[in-house]
């Protein structure tokens, strides 16, 4: 039984995320892990309207931002995919981590 762990890495800070995608990459090069990715996404362009006052009154120029997002695979390497997913990130880059058990074919597993 293989265990994936995917990891989505989103941050308006493009320069942060690429380098600690390029970290976790060259670390699962090192210990030989299975890396898939990373995948890239199409920038999300967010807008946030902005009020002058809490009753609404009165609006500044709506804010605007660039979120970026990586998505990269670890398959087995289960010591690998916790020590990424424990370590410390920027304060700047948002993890989110799913991991999935999957039977290899002709196991007679369900």
């Amino acid at each position: 039984m293989t265990f994936v762990t995917k990891l989505r890495l989103q941050s308006g800070d493009r320069a942060a995320l690429d380098g600690v995608v390029d970290d976790i990459r060259s670390t699962a090069e090192r210990k030989g892990a299975e890396l898939k990715g990373p995948h890239s996404e199409p920038p999300t362009e967010l807008r946030v309207p902005q009020h002058k006052r809490v009753d609404g009154g009165g609006r500044f120029e709506n804010w605007e931002y660039v979120v970026y997002a990586r998505e990269l695979e670890i398959h087995g390497h289960d010591e690998l995919a916790r020590r990424v997913t424990e370590r410390e990130f920027p304060a700047s880059i948002h993890v989110e981590a799913e991991v999935e058990q999957v039977n290899p074919l002709g196991s007679g597993r369900d």
